[in-house]
C-alpha cells in the first residue's frame, strides 16, 4: 500500500482547503485595483504570475479532487481565468483584459495535467481512492 493511500484521508481535505484559499488569493491579486508586488515575478512578467498560479490551483485540485476527470478540472479552471479576464474589464479595476492571460492560465492547466498524468503513470504519484478494506465476498467471509 502507497503512502499517498495511507494519508489519504488525512491530506485530501488540507488540499481542498489549500484549493480554495489559493483561489482567493488568486482572485484578489487578479481583481485588486492595487495588488500586492511580486518583485520576483514581476521581472518575469504577468504570464509567469498567471501561470504559476494555476499550476499551483491545478495541482491542488488534482490532489484534492482525485476521481475528478482531468477534463473537469481543465474545464473549471480554464473557466476561472477567462472569468477573471471578463472582470479585469471592468474600468473601475483599473486592470488590463488580456486574452494572451487566458492562453497562459489554460496551457498551465494542461502542462500541470500532462506531469500529474506522468507521474501517475510512472507510479511515483498514486492517486487512487480505493477503499482500504477488502469487500466481504462468499470466499473470504
Amino acid at each position: 500500500m502507497s503512502i499517498t493511500r495511507i494519508l489519504a484521508p488525512l491530506w485530501q481535505p488540507a488540499c481542498r482547503a489549500a484549493f480554495f484559499l489559493t483561489l482567493v488569493f488568486a482572485l484578489y491579486m487578479a481583481l485588486a485595483p492595487a495588488p500586492i508586488a511580486t518583485p520576483t515575478l514581476d521581472s518575469y512578467g504577468d504570464k509567469a504570475e498567471h501561470m504559476l498560479a494555476f499550476a499551483t490551483l491545478t495541482t491542488l485540485a488534482r490532489l484534492g479532487w482525485t476521481r475528478a476527470p482531468n477534463w473537469l478540472v481543465l474545464e473549471r479552471l480554464s473557466f476561472i481565468g477567462a472569468l477573471i479576464e471578463v472582470f479585469q474589464a471592468i474600468p473601475s479595476l483599473h486592470r488590463d483584459c488580456d486574452w494572451h492571460d487566458w492562453v497562459a492560465d489554460t496551457l498551465a492547466i494542461m502542462a500541470t495535467l500532462g506531469v500529474i498524468k506522468l507521474l501517475r503513470l510512472s507510479g511515483v504519484l498514486d492517486m487512487a481512492n480505493r477503499p482500504r478494506l477488502r469487500p466481504v465476498t462468499r470466499g473470504n467471509a
